[in-house]
């Protein structure tokens, strides 16, 4: 690296990630990126404590819902700008500064148009996507027709402030390509301490009910998004931009950013379906045989408190991940092909350590249903929303170890410039889930799935995402193989 970084490597915490101790490299780059992330669930969870304390058991329900739409959005939002920041990463590995800044400006640029898009096309298919999970407007059933008007309202919040999390989640990343992990880790606390306050406010003050909930998460993203840019431009003038940078930009640089971004952000939104499948499935176990939805919706209860909890468990295991695709890109790009070899045989065995972890920690948590208490009132748990929750639990954590392999492998391919293959990766996810959502459960019910159906049945549900994640893993790991093998045969990003 030069000279400039090298010095604020000291001053700032930036990791030279083509050098040194490849286990301690890893880990102390991506420590930062466990914290983040940590405080990122700790943001969700704060939210879904203060709206499961505060809101009505219904509401709650509803902006649970809405869980697999927002990551159906935010999560091409992270995977376009995560992709594109390899070329980045790639760059700072050839000690190319000056194409480092000019892929950062047009990193920029390319964000402003795909973030207008996805904003317009979230807002307008809000409805659409809600009745894909069962979620509409009634004029019958009271209990469903509050559950949409809340999951609706958070919905369309989120997607108009969608830009503030675009923001962020971009300047995160290019930080993360110059060797900076700690940087978006200070920016997300203030972020979290933020979004806690002004849920508080314009809930408990103000009573805005769910839109003071989706309101508070936009704007504290916002905020946080303006002050990491600040930040950067201020402390790092390696990236400072100049007119130049943005004239620099052309079709093959767009393209470039674009053929690393893209289908990353569709391989996340490709899982969204995925995930909305099932929610559906869930909804399915709240509704009656005639269609009506049961009083504290005690299925979508338990699975989003579950569903809360493995977004604890896999923090870990995702920002191991994170942080192995800025090592592969780096390495990538400094042409230490035997270092990424050694790297990628590391992280997999400090993911199996994780994993152990997990599984032990979470089955502790399942004790009388003890997560519940950590993201909803009391009196909004009962005896079947621990059912559901424990059912998904015991089902999914044993094979936490496949999704760990998701997140190593799928960031390690797209580190070494190859993008094309999560795609496919997230496309045999998404048909694995959905094939078993629709058929294993009711199979196994011998009809269809309503509040009468069996416990198995929703184990049966729950083995959907499993089976998704083997699906994937099987074209990970065997394109983990071809690439690793080629290294320094091949050594563009193309």
């Amino acid at each position: 690296m030069t000279a400039e970084i090298q010095k604020k490597k000291r001053l700032f915490g930036q990791t030279d990630l083509t050098k040194g101790n490849i286990t301690k490299t890893i880990l102390l780059f991506g420590l930062p990126i466990f914290l983040s992330y940590l405080l990122q669930t700790f943001y969700s969870i704060a939210d879904a404590a203060i709206c499961g304390y505060t809101l009505g058991a219904n509401q709650v329900a509803g902006v649970g819902d809405t869980n697999a739409i927002t990551f159906l959005f935010l999560q091409f939002t992270f995977g376009c700008t995560a992709g594109m920041s390899v070329i980045i990463s790639n760059r700072i590995g050839k000690n190319d500064m000056d194409g480092a800044r000019k892929a950062f400006a047009s990193q920029i640029v390319l964000s402003v148009i795909i973030v207008a898009a996805v904003t317009t096309v979230g807002i307008l298919t809000a409805d659409p996507l809600l009745g894909l999970i069962g979620v509409k407007r009634s004029t019958s059933d009271t209990v469903g027709n509050e559950v949409y008007e809340a999951a609706r309202t958070y919905i369309i919040i989120i997607c108009a402030g969608m830009a503030g999390q675009f923001a962020y989640n971009a300047i995160c990343c290019v930080l993360r390509s110059i060797g900076d992990s700690a940087t978006p880790l200070v920016f997300l606390a203030i972020s979290t301490v933020l979004n806690i306050a002004l849920d508080l406010m314009f809930i408990l003050v103000f009573r805005w009910g769910v839109a003071g909930a989706a309101a508070a998460t936009v704007v504290s993203q916002l905020i946080s998004a303006i002050g990491c840019f600040i930040f950067t431009f201020v402390k790092y003038k390696e990236l400072r931009l100049c007119r130049s940078d943005f004239k620099a930009m052309n079709f093959k640089s767009s393209f470039e950013q674009l053929w690393q971004g893209i289908p990353l952000g569709l391989q996340f939104s490709v899982l969204a379906f995925g995930i909305i499948a099932m929610s559906n499935g869930v909804i399915a176990f709240d509704k009656t045989p005639a269609g009506v939805m049961t009083e504290g919706a005690p299925a979508q209860i338990g699975y989003g408190a579950a569903c809360k909890l493995g977004n604890l468990l896999m923090t870990p295991l995702n920002a191991l991940g994170t942080a192995m695709i800025s090592f592969c890109g780096q390495n990538h790009g400094a042409g230490e092909y035997d270092r990424i070899k050694s790297g990628i045989k590391k992280s997999i065995c400090m993911m199996f350590a994780i994993w152990i972890f997990d599984l032990i920690f979470g089955l502790l948590l399942t004790i009388d249903g003890a997560y519940q208490y950590l993201f909803l009132a009391s009196d909004k748990i009962t005896a079947q929303s621990v059912r559901f929750g424990n059912i998904y639990l015991y089902t999914v954590l044993p094979f936490y170890f496949l999704l760990g392999f998701i997140f190593n492998l799928r960031n390690i391919v797209q580190g070494l410039g190859k993008p094309i293959v999560p795609l496919f990766a997230g496309i045999a996810e998404l048909a694995a889930r959905i094939l078993i959502c629709l058929f294993l459960p009711a199979a196994i019910n011998g009809a269809p799935i309503s509040t009468q159906a069996s416990s198995l049945s929703f184990c049966m549900l729950s083995l959907a995402d499993v089976g998704a994640w083997l699906a994937a893993d099987v074209l990970l790991v065997a394109a983990t193989i071809v690439y690793t093998h080629r290294l320094g045969k091949i050594t563009t990003l193309t």
